[in-house]
């Protein structure tokens, strides 16, 4: 579990990331794609018991 839980919280940041540059770039349709991958990344974290907030 120690493996997925790290890899889960990479993909979260580098997601974020990812958010916040495109929502600087103005671009509506990357930050929204970049949102929604988020959204699925913190339900399968959860859905495994990981705590992706912390």
């Amino acid at each position: 579990m120690g493996e997925f839980m790290a890899e889960i919280k990479v993909r979260i940041n580098e997601t974020y990331r990812s958010l916040q540059s495109a929502q600087a770039a103005g671009d509506d349709f990357l930050a929204d794609t970049h949102a929604s991958e988020l959204e699925d990344l913190y339900r399968i974290a959860a859905r495994n018991g990981v705590d992706a907030h912390s």
